[in-house]
């Protein structure tokens, strides 16, 4: 596998107050035969996180053709689970209507953060999206009693799956999370059986954290599984790892062959993290960031013949 990075997408530059830095999670819909509407979290200038688009068109060298004057989804008032920010999951249709799967998160004292898990249904009529009441779908809970993240999730054989980042312990700085995939079920989309199982865990020297995975499903019936994966050895900062299974619970590690890695220069040469897989006119595309944690925002690569 070798991913050949085509060009960088998008970075913020300020254009609005609520749009200050970063364009991190970047997940594409088709608007059309060759128009992708991409969604992304930024942030403001008190680091509160947003959820915002950009329609791009793909026969014009994915150049941007509108950004979203406002955003699509903000955070909740003060106190709720979402009142630091909400950031993209996952998108997909559930009962004819679009549906986003975010994560919310505030800071905490004795902890870094709290992350858990909303839902939201898109309006035509406010262009945006709307939250499916002020409490998160998926809270903490004895399977997941320190915090939870991003899902992928897939419909099949009448039934949604999800992947998704839950702490096996937390403490008082980032390296003690260690944040790994678990998986659950659900027959509506909205209620979520866990089985508390630990689906791909931590492997690298100093590895602690995993985050945002999203599941493909070939038609050879294989599932594959891109990710980020943090510290390895001397690495401290993010890479994207790579997966593969042949039922979605019973994962096997293949980072080494992921075929994608840091730049010698320029937006992604520090670390990269938040891959996004789709398949454009035959070709396999992934949208992913770069340095500073999606500081320096997107780009896209395609996977080589």
């Amino acid at each position: 596998m070798q991913w050949i990075k085509i060009k960088h997408l998008f970075a913020p530059s300020g254009e609005f107050s609520w749009m200050q830095t970063h364009a991190a999670n970047p997940f594409a819909i088709t608007l059309t035969d060759s128009i992708y509407r991409i969604f992304f979290t930024v942030r403001d200038e008190q680091s509160r996180s947003f959820i915002t688009y950009g329609d791009f068109d793909a026969d014009d060298d994915f150049k941007l053709i509108s950004l979203s004057p406002n955003p699509v989804l903000e955070p909740g008032e003060l106190g709720l689970f979402d009142d630091s920010g909400v950031a993209v999951g996952y998108l997909m249709m559930l009962d004819g209507k679009l549906n986003l799967y975010y994560l919310g998160w505030n800071l905490k004292v004795t902890v870094p953060w709290l992350n858990t898990i909303g839902r939201a249904i898109w309006s035509d009529e406010e262009n945006r999206f709307i939250k499916c009441g002020r409490a998160p779908m998926m809270d903490r809970s004895e399977e997941d009693p320190y915090t939870i993240s991003y899902p992928s999730i897939l419909f099949e054989d009448n039934r949604y799956r999800m992947w998704y980042g839950s702490n096996l312990t937390w403490g008082k700085t980032q390296e003690t999370m260690k944040h790994v995939f678990k998986y659950a079920e659900s027959e509506d989309g909205i209620h979520w059986e866990r089985s508390n199982q630990i689906v791909v865990d931590l492997m690298h020297p100093g590895e602690y954290a995993l985050s945002k995975p999203f599941v493909f499903k070939e038609e050879n019936q294989v599932y594959k599984m891109w990710y980020s994966y943090r510290a390895n050895g001397k690495v401290e900062t993010y890479r994207i790892g790579y997966a593969e299974s042949p039922d979605g619970i019973q994962w096997k590690r293949k980072d080494e062959e992921v075929g994608i890695d840091v730049s010698p220069e320029g937006w992604d040469s520090e670390m990269i993290s938040y891959p996004f897989v789709f398949r454009h006119k035959g070709k396999l595309m992934m949208l992913y960031n770069g340095n500073s944690y999606a500081k320096s925002g997107f780009g896209l690569a395609v996977l080589k013949d």
